[in-house]
Protein backbone atom coordinates (compact mmCIF):
# COMPACT_ATOMS: atom_id res chain seq x y z
CA UNK A 1 0.00 0.00 0.00
CA UNK A 2 3.07 2.38 0.76
CA UNK A 3 6.14 2.22 -1.29
CA UNK A 4 9.80 2.43 0.23
CA UNK A 5 9.29 2.35 4.00
CA UNK A 6 8.91 -1.56 4.75
CA UNK A 7 11.95 -3.48 5.53
CA UNK A 8 12.28 -7.18 6.00
CA UNK A 9 13.49 -8.63 9.02
CA UNK A 10 14.74 -12.20 9.40
CA UNK A 11 14.44 -14.04 12.69
CA UNK A 12 15.94 -17.55 13.13
CA UNK A 13 14.16 -19.10 16.18
CA UNK A 14 13.34 -22.79 16.76
CA UNK A 15 10.55 -24.42 16.29
CA UNK A 16 9.06 -27.71 18.26
CA UNK A 17 6.01 -27.74 16.40
CA UNK A 18 6.47 -31.00 13.34
CA UNK A 19 5.96 -29.29 10.07
CA UNK A 20 5.03 -32.87 8.49
CA UNK A 21 2.50 -33.14 10.67
CA UNK A 22 -1.05 -31.61 9.31
CA UNK A 23 -2.54 -28.30 11.27
CA UNK A 24 -5.99 -28.94 12.85
CA UNK A 25 -6.86 -25.63 13.11
CA UNK A 26 -6.34 -25.72 9.13
CA UNK A 27 -8.64 -28.87 8.40
CA UNK A 28 -12.08 -28.31 7.46
CA UNK A 29 -14.52 -30.97 8.92
CA UNK A 30 -15.14 -32.41 5.38
CA UNK A 31 -11.86 -33.37 5.24
CA UNK A 32 -11.40 -34.60 8.91
CA UNK A 33 -14.36 -37.00 7.97
CA UNK A 34 -12.50 -38.24 4.99
CA UNK A 35 -9.26 -38.92 7.13
CA UNK A 36 -11.38 -40.72 9.85
CA UNK A 37 -13.20 -42.55 7.29
CA UNK A 38 -9.63 -43.81 5.96
CA UNK A 39 -9.03 -44.81 9.48
CA UNK A 40 -12.20 -46.98 9.61
CA UNK A 41 -13.63 -44.75 11.98
CA UNK A 42 -17.57 -43.53 11.71
CA UNK A 43 -18.33 -39.93 10.77
CA UNK A 44 -19.25 -38.49 13.66
CA UNK A 45 -15.91 -39.26 15.90
CA UNK A 46 -15.30 -35.70 13.44
CA UNK A 47 -17.84 -33.64 15.44
CA UNK A 48 -16.51 -35.12 18.82
CA UNK A 49 -13.14 -34.37 17.96
CA UNK A 50 -13.76 -31.15 17.22
CA UNK A 51 -16.13 -30.63 20.30
CA UNK A 52 -13.00 -31.78 22.07
CA UNK A 53 -10.92 -28.64 20.44
CA UNK A 54 -13.23 -25.80 19.97
CA UNK A 55 -15.53 -26.60 22.94
CA UNK A 56 -13.77 -28.05 25.70
CA UNK A 57 -10.55 -26.46 24.80
CA UNK A 58 -8.20 -29.63 24.54
CA UNK A 59 -4.71 -29.03 23.46
CA UNK A 60 -3.74 -32.83 22.81
CA UNK A 61 -5.61 -35.43 21.70
CA UNK A 62 -4.90 -37.62 24.81
CA UNK A 63 -6.97 -35.42 26.93
CA UNK A 64 -10.20 -36.56 24.94
CA UNK A 65 -11.01 -39.88 27.19
CA UNK A 66 -14.07 -41.17 25.45
CA UNK A 67 -12.29 -41.05 21.81
CA UNK A 68 -10.32 -44.84 21.49
CA UNK A 69 -6.62 -44.80 22.53
CA UNK A 70 -5.75 -46.13 19.39
CA UNK A 71 -7.54 -43.58 17.31
CA UNK A 72 -5.97 -40.84 20.03
CA UNK A 73 -2.26 -42.51 18.79
CA UNK A 74 -3.15 -42.17 15.05
CA UNK A 75 -4.52 -38.44 15.22
CA UNK A 76 -1.55 -37.72 17.61
CA UNK A 77 0.76 -38.90 14.40
CA UNK A 78 -1.44 -37.03 11.84
CA UNK A 79 -1.84 -33.39 13.48
CA UNK A 80 -0.89 -30.79 15.20
CA UNK A 81 -3.50 -28.96 17.65
CA UNK A 82 -2.09 -25.68 15.82
CA UNK A 83 1.08 -24.11 14.58
CA UNK A 84 2.18 -21.66 16.71
CA UNK A 85 5.44 -22.09 19.48
CA UNK A 86 5.75 -20.06 22.33
CA UNK A 87 9.16 -18.84 22.91
CA UNK A 88 8.33 -16.36 25.66
CA UNK A 89 5.24 -15.74 28.08
CA UNK A 90 5.24 -12.65 30.44
CA UNK A 91 2.72 -12.35 33.26
CA UNK A 92 1.85 -9.15 34.90
CA UNK A 93 0.58 -8.38 38.30
CA UNK A 94 -2.78 -7.06 36.75
CA UNK A 95 -3.43 -10.80 35.36
CA UNK A 96 -2.37 -9.62 31.53
CA UNK A 97 -0.91 -12.53 29.92
CA UNK A 98 1.67 -11.84 26.64
CA UNK A 99 3.21 -14.37 24.49
CA UNK A 100 5.93 -14.46 21.44
CA UNK A 101 4.96 -17.33 18.94
CA UNK A 102 7.72 -18.54 16.51
CA UNK A 103 6.13 -19.03 13.32
CA UNK A 104 7.03 -22.16 11.01
CA UNK A 105 9.60 -20.05 9.30
CA UNK A 106 11.17 -18.56 12.54
CA UNK A 107 9.54 -15.54 12.34
CA UNK A 108 7.64 -14.13 15.93
CA UNK A 109 4.69 -12.90 16.65
CA UNK A 110 2.95 -11.69 19.87
CA UNK A 111 -0.72 -12.14 21.66
CA UNK A 112 -1.68 -10.74 24.72
CA UNK A 113 -4.48 -11.70 27.20
CA UNK A 114 -6.18 -9.07 29.22
CA UNK A 115 -8.59 -10.22 31.77
CA UNK A 116 -10.83 -7.50 33.58
CA UNK A 117 -12.56 -6.86 36.90
CA UNK A 118 -16.27 -7.30 34.98
CA UNK A 119 -15.51 -10.42 34.25
CA UNK A 120 -14.00 -9.85 30.25
CA UNK A 121 -11.62 -11.29 28.63
CA UNK A 122 -9.92 -9.47 25.73
CA UNK A 123 -7.49 -11.21 23.26
CA UNK A 124 -5.42 -8.76 21.11
CA UNK A 125 -3.71 -10.41 17.73
CA UNK A 126 -1.28 -9.88 15.34
CA UNK A 127 -1.94 -9.72 11.84
CA UNK A 128 1.56 -9.51 10.51
CA UNK A 129 4.85 -10.58 11.20
CA UNK A 130 6.28 -6.93 11.75
CA UNK A 131 4.15 -3.99 9.94
CA UNK A 132 5.37 -2.06 7.31
CA UNK A 133 3.57 1.29 8.23
CA UNK A 134 6.43 2.74 9.88
CA UNK A 135 4.29 4.88 12.75
CA UNK A 136 7.63 5.81 14.49
CA UNK A 137 6.27 5.83 18.17
CA UNK A 138 5.68 1.85 17.31
CA UNK A 139 7.61 -0.66 18.47
CA UNK A 140 6.47 -2.62 15.97
CA UNK A 141 6.90 -0.08 12.92
CA UNK A 142 10.25 0.48 14.31
CA UNK A 143 10.94 -3.16 13.41
CA UNK A 144 9.89 -3.37 9.53
CA UNK A 145 7.25 -5.70 7.21
CA UNK A 146 8.35 -9.18 7.37
CA UNK A 147 5.37 -11.17 5.55
CA UNK A 148 1.46 -11.64 6.45
CA UNK A 149 -0.10 -13.69 8.44
CA UNK A 150 -2.09 -16.91 7.10
CA UNK A 151 -6.11 -16.59 8.36
CA UNK A 152 -5.37 -19.34 10.63
CA UNK A 153 -2.45 -18.06 12.06
CA UNK A 154 -4.43 -15.17 12.97
CA UNK A 155 -7.57 -17.62 14.20
CA UNK A 156 -5.30 -19.35 16.60
CA UNK A 157 -4.23 -16.47 18.34
CA UNK A 158 -7.36 -16.11 19.55
CA UNK A 159 -8.31 -20.23 19.45
CA UNK A 160 -5.23 -20.45 22.01
CA UNK A 161 -6.46 -18.43 24.61
CA UNK A 162 -10.25 -19.11 24.27
CA UNK A 163 -8.96 -23.23 24.83
CA UNK A 164 -6.95 -22.35 28.17
CA UNK A 165 -9.96 -19.71 29.67
CA UNK A 166 -12.56 -22.74 28.89
CA UNK A 167 -10.47 -25.24 30.60
CA UNK A 168 -10.82 -22.38 33.72
CA UNK A 169 -14.90 -22.40 33.35
CA UNK A 170 -14.48 -18.91 31.89
CA UNK A 171 -14.68 -17.60 27.85
CA UNK A 172 -12.79 -15.25 25.59
CA UNK A 173 -15.32 -12.32 25.18
CA UNK A 174 -13.75 -9.98 23.51
CA UNK A 175 -10.97 -9.99 20.36
CA UNK A 176 -9.33 -6.32 18.76
CA UNK A 177 -6.85 -6.92 16.24
CA UNK A 178 -4.38 -4.43 17.63
CA UNK A 179 -1.52 -6.46 18.00
CA UNK A 180 1.53 -6.69 15.26
CA UNK A 181 0.84 -5.16 12.19
CA UNK A 182 -1.99 -3.26 9.80
CA UNK A 183 -4.83 -5.53 9.57
CA UNK A 184 -6.48 -3.38 6.38
CA UNK A 185 -3.66 -4.29 4.76
CA UNK A 186 -3.88 -8.01 4.85
CA UNK A 187 -7.63 -7.74 4.14
CA UNK A 188 -8.63 -11.20 3.32
CA UNK A 189 -7.04 -13.21 5.75
CA UNK A 190 -8.31 -11.03 8.17
CA UNK A 191 -12.07 -11.03 6.86
CA UNK A 192 -11.64 -15.18 7.27
CA UNK A 193 -10.41 -15.27 10.70
CA UNK A 194 -12.99 -13.05 11.70
CA UNK A 195 -15.96 -15.16 10.06
CA UNK A 196 -13.63 -17.82 12.13
CA UNK A 197 -13.70 -16.48 15.13
CA UNK A 198 -17.42 -15.94 15.59
CA UNK A 199 -18.13 -19.06 14.06
CA UNK A 200 -16.02 -21.44 15.54
CA UNK A 201 -14.88 -19.74 18.89
CA UNK A 202 -18.71 -17.81 19.10
CA UNK A 203 -17.42 -14.34 19.63
CA UNK A 204 -20.23 -12.24 17.81
CA UNK A 205 -18.71 -9.86 15.61
CA UNK A 206 -19.89 -6.81 17.76
CA UNK A 207 -17.23 -7.56 20.27
CA UNK A 208 -14.39 -7.78 17.83
CA UNK A 209 -12.52 -4.57 16.45
CA UNK A 210 -10.41 -4.28 13.76
CA UNK A 211 -7.45 -1.34 14.00
CA UNK A 212 -6.19 0.89 11.70
CA UNK A 213 -3.81 3.44 10.56
CA UNK A 214 -5.89 4.67 8.12
CA UNK A 215 -6.24 2.94 4.79
CA UNK A 216 -9.33 4.57 3.31
CA UNK A 217 -9.88 2.80 0.48
CA UNK A 218 -9.99 -0.36 2.76
CA UNK A 219 -11.87 1.22 5.44
CA UNK A 220 -14.72 1.93 2.39
CA UNK A 221 -14.74 -1.96 1.51
CA UNK A 222 -15.16 -2.90 5.34
CA UNK A 223 -18.05 -1.22 5.47
CA UNK A 224 -19.12 -2.43 1.85
CA UNK A 225 -18.56 -6.14 3.54
CA UNK A 226 -21.47 -5.79 6.08
CA UNK A 227 -19.72 -6.81 8.78
CA UNK A 228 -20.98 -5.67 12.03
CA UNK A 229 -17.18 -5.45 13.84
CA UNK A 230 -16.10 -2.52 15.47
CA UNK A 231 -13.34 -0.03 14.00
CA UNK A 232 -10.76 2.19 15.87
CA UNK A 233 -8.33 4.08 13.65
CA UNK A 234 -5.03 5.31 15.02
CA UNK A 235 -5.19 8.95 14.58
CA UNK A 236 -2.69 10.85 16.87
CA UNK A 237 -2.40 13.93 15.11
CA UNK A 238 -5.49 16.30 13.48
CA UNK A 239 -3.48 18.25 10.57
CA UNK A 240 -1.63 16.76 7.73
CA UNK A 241 1.44 18.17 8.73
CA UNK A 242 2.33 16.96 12.13
CA UNK A 243 0.59 13.12 11.71
CA UNK A 244 2.77 13.05 8.39
CA UNK A 245 6.19 12.97 11.11
CA UNK A 246 4.46 10.37 13.35
CA UNK A 247 2.76 8.05 10.39
CA UNK A 248 4.11 8.22 7.04
CA UNK A 249 0.54 6.55 5.85
CA UNK A 250 -0.91 10.15 6.07
CA UNK A 251 1.44 10.95 2.92
CA UNK A 252 -0.63 8.29 0.85
CA UNK A 253 -4.09 8.94 2.51
CA UNK A 254 -3.87 12.57 4.09
CA UNK A 255 -6.47 13.58 7.04
CA UNK A 256 -9.31 14.50 4.53
CA UNK A 257 -9.52 11.39 2.35
CA UNK A 258 -9.41 9.38 5.74
CA UNK A 259 -12.21 11.26 7.56
CA UNK A 260 -14.33 11.03 4.36
CA UNK A 261 -13.84 6.97 4.35
CA UNK A 262 -14.66 7.16 8.08
CA UNK A 263 -18.13 9.38 7.24
CA UNK A 264 -18.92 6.73 4.12
CA UNK A 265 -18.42 3.73 6.85
CA UNK A 266 -20.37 5.45 9.58
CA UNK A 267 -23.58 6.10 7.11
CA UNK A 268 -23.24 2.29 5.30
CA UNK A 269 -22.96 0.45 9.42
CA UNK A 270 -24.77 3.27 11.24
CA UNK A 271 -22.17 2.32 13.99
CA UNK A 272 -20.38 4.79 15.88
CA UNK A 273 -16.36 4.33 15.72
CA UNK A 274 -13.71 4.92 17.82
CA UNK A 275 -10.47 7.06 17.09
CA UNK A 276 -7.13 5.65 19.01
CA UNK A 277 -4.93 8.69 20.37
CA UNK A 278 -1.33 8.25 22.03
CA UNK A 279 -0.49 11.12 24.06
CA UNK A 280 3.06 12.00 23.78
CA UNK A 281 3.77 14.75 26.08
CA UNK A 282 4.25 18.24 24.28
CA UNK A 283 3.43 17.09 20.79
CA UNK A 284 -0.24 15.64 21.07
CA UNK A 285 -1.66 16.11 24.36
CA UNK A 286 -1.42 19.90 24.72
CA UNK A 287 -4.41 22.24 24.87
CA UNK A 288 -4.17 23.45 20.86
CA UNK A 289 -3.58 19.85 19.84
CA UNK A 290 -7.13 19.12 21.63
CA UNK A 291 -8.92 21.89 19.72
CA UNK A 292 -7.42 21.28 16.60
CA UNK A 293 -9.27 17.45 16.89
CA UNK A 294 -12.52 18.88 18.40
CA UNK A 295 -12.70 20.66 15.14
CA UNK A 296 -11.68 18.02 12.91
CA UNK A 297 -14.09 15.24 14.82
CA UNK A 298 -17.22 17.75 15.70
CA UNK A 299 -20.38 15.98 14.44
CA UNK A 300 -18.86 12.70 13.73
CA UNK A 301 -20.46 9.60 15.63
CA UNK A 302 -17.66 8.51 16.96
CA UNK A 303 -16.11 7.78 20.70
CA UNK A 304 -11.86 8.86 21.07
CA UNK A 305 -9.64 6.39 22.98
CA UNK A 306 -6.88 8.58 25.09
CA UNK A 307 -3.66 6.35 25.60
CA UNK A 308 -0.75 7.81 27.47
CA UNK A 309 1.75 6.76 25.56
CA UNK A 310 3.88 3.75 26.28
CA UNK A 311 7.41 4.48 25.54
CA UNK A 312 9.63 2.05 23.42
CA UNK A 313 13.29 1.90 22.94
CA UNK A 314 13.36 3.65 19.85
CA UNK A 315 11.24 6.81 20.52
CA UNK A 316 12.29 9.41 22.40
CA UNK A 317 8.72 10.57 23.40
CA UNK A 318 7.09 10.75 27.02
CA UNK A 319 3.48 9.63 28.37
CA UNK A 320 1.33 12.48 29.52
CA UNK A 321 1.03 13.26 33.05
CA UNK A 322 -2.63 12.85 34.45
CA UNK A 323 -3.40 16.15 35.03
CA UNK A 324 -2.38 16.71 31.18
CA UNK A 325 -5.22 14.03 30.20
CA UNK A 326 -7.73 15.04 32.10
CA UNK A 327 -7.60 18.63 30.42
CA UNK A 328 -7.17 16.85 27.17
CA UNK A 329 -10.27 14.95 27.77
CA UNK A 330 -12.06 17.57 29.22
CA UNK A 331 -11.72 19.74 25.70
CA UNK A 332 -12.62 17.01 23.78
CA UNK A 333 -16.10 16.99 25.96
CA UNK A 334 -16.77 20.84 25.22
CA UNK A 335 -16.86 19.93 21.13
CA UNK A 336 -19.19 17.23 22.12
CA UNK A 337 -16.77 14.32 21.42
CA UNK A 338 -17.00 11.65 24.26
CA UNK A 339 -13.53 10.50 25.47
CA UNK A 340 -12.45 8.26 27.90
CA UNK A 341 -8.68 7.32 29.06
CA UNK A 342 -8.39 3.49 27.92
CA UNK A 343 -7.04 1.36 30.66
CA UNK A 344 -3.13 0.30 30.60
CA UNK A 345 -2.94 -3.04 30.91
CA UNK A 346 0.38 -5.23 31.51
CA UNK A 347 2.97 -2.05 32.00
CA UNK A 348 4.94 -4.18 34.11
CA UNK A 349 5.90 -6.65 31.56
CA UNK A 350 5.84 -3.82 28.37
CA UNK A 351 2.66 -5.66 27.15
CA UNK A 352 2.54 -2.53 24.22
CA UNK A 353 2.62 -4.31 20.61
CA UNK A 354 6.08 -5.33 19.46
CA UNK A 355 8.00 -4.52 22.64
CA UNK A 356 8.37 -8.49 23.52
CA UNK A 357 9.50 -8.77 20.23
CA UNK A 358 12.14 -6.38 20.10
CA UNK A 359 13.39 -7.10 23.35
CA UNK A 360 13.74 -11.24 22.21
CA UNK A 361 15.78 -9.74 19.17
CA UNK A 362 17.98 -7.64 21.25
CA UNK A 363 18.91 -10.05 23.42
CA UNK A 364 19.38 -12.69 20.42
CA UNK A 365 21.46 -9.75 19.06
CA UNK A 366 23.41 -9.01 22.43
CA UNK A 367 24.16 -12.88 22.16
CA UNK A 368 25.72 -13.45 18.74
CA UNK A 369 27.73 -10.17 19.47
CA UNK A 370 29.30 -11.78 22.39
CA UNK A 371 29.84 -15.05 21.05
CA UNK A 372 31.55 -12.64 18.11
CA UNK A 373 33.58 -11.26 20.48
CA UNK A 374 35.23 -14.41 21.72
CA UNK A 375 35.47 -15.31 18.33
CA UNK A 376 37.89 -12.53 17.77
CA UNK A 377 40.00 -13.18 20.53
CA UNK A 378 43.55 -14.85 19.83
Amino acid sequence: VIDNISTTTSINIDTNINSNLLNFYNTPIDDLKTILAGLNQPSYRAEQIRKWVYDKGANSFNEMNDVPSALRQQLSQIFTIGSLNIVSELKSKDGTIKRAYSLHDGQLIEAVLMPYDDGRNTACISSQAGCAMGCVFCATGQMGFARQLTSTEIFEQAQRYSSELKLRNQRLSNVVLMGMGEPLANYDNVIEAIHRISTEIGIGMRHITISTVGLAPRIRKLADSGLQVGLAVSLHQATDEKRSKLMPVNLRYPISELIDSIRYYIRKTNRRMTFEWALIRGETDTPEVARELGSLLQGLLCHVNVIPLNPTNGFDGKPTSKAGVDEFVNILQEYGIPATTRIRRGIDINAGCGQLKADLLRNKTKAVNKVDTIDSID
